[in-house]
């Protein structure tokens, strides 16, 4: 590896890094809070690197629900990172064989694939072990301290923290909402879907991992036939 390519990834790592921190702080509380013990917790952060995914599937295994329900889920919302890994291959320099491909998908978040996309010219692969790395080490070291405040701190404290977590994807949604109007409808969809399964005798049956996938893939499909993005916008980076 060249030294100042890794050097250049891991700088370009730390802000990844520190945001990480705090939410994964709030997912090792969440996970130890639904009964799944210290080092589980740690080991889902260790082998997903998802927070949507890792948040979405600690009820499910806390519930005892299917592996087809728990994989099933995971596929619809993590789907993205193949599209975005695809994406990045295209910047990837003739040194990066298969298994560096691996392992850098493996670690190919939303904000990795942001700072990578963002860089010029073709992208060697000791550039892309310095930017996985602190992003790695932050997300695993903050669920880790998560996960053993939520044994420490008192309950009202844990609850409160816990909620940090889905303040993120409020956080990301709202922005776009407020831009982009179809955005905004297809949110207020999936909310009603949801209500819906909540409320319906028959359909509050159905395994809260199902009814993620229902409601998402539903108000999704409906606003990508009424209002599909316009591709000529989406081609500029």
């Amino acid at each position: 590896m060249k030294k100042s390519f890794f050097i250049k990834g891991l700088l370009h790592g730390i802000p990844i890094c520190l945001g990480y921190l705090a939410v994964s702080f709030s997912f090792g509380i969440t996970s130890v809070s639904a009964g799944l013990s210290i080092l589980e917790t740690i080991f889902i952060s260790m082998a997903n690197v998802t927070s949507a995914g890792q948040l979405a599937g600690v009820p499910i295994i806390a519930a005892g629900g299917s592996l087809i329900e728990l994989a099933s889920t995971q596929l619809v919302i993590n789907l993205r990172y193949a599209l975005m890994s695809v994406s990045l291959s295209q910047k990837l320099d003739g040194g990066v064989r298969l298994c560096d491909r691996l392992l850098i998908a493996f670690v190919n978040t939303d904000e990795v694939f942001a700072v990578s996309a963002s860089q010029h010219g073709q992208l060697p692969k000791s550039y892309m072990y310095g930017l996985i790395l602190t992003p790695f080490l932050g997300w695993t070291a903050g669920t880790a301290l998560g996960a053993i405040a939520g044994n420490i701190l008192p309950a009202v404290v844990t609850s409160a923290l816990g909620v940090a977590i889905y303040g993120m994807f409020v956080a990301i949604v709202v922005p776009s909402m407020k831009t982009h109007k179809p955005t905004a409808l297809c949110v207020l969809v999936a909310i009603a879907l949801s209500v819906l399964f909540y409320y319906t005798p028959v359909l509050k049956e159905v395994p809260s991992g199902f009814v993620i996938i229902i409601c998402a893939v539903l108000a999704s499909a409906l606003f990508a036939f009424l209002r599909p993005i316009e591709v000529e916008k989406e081609e500029t980076v």
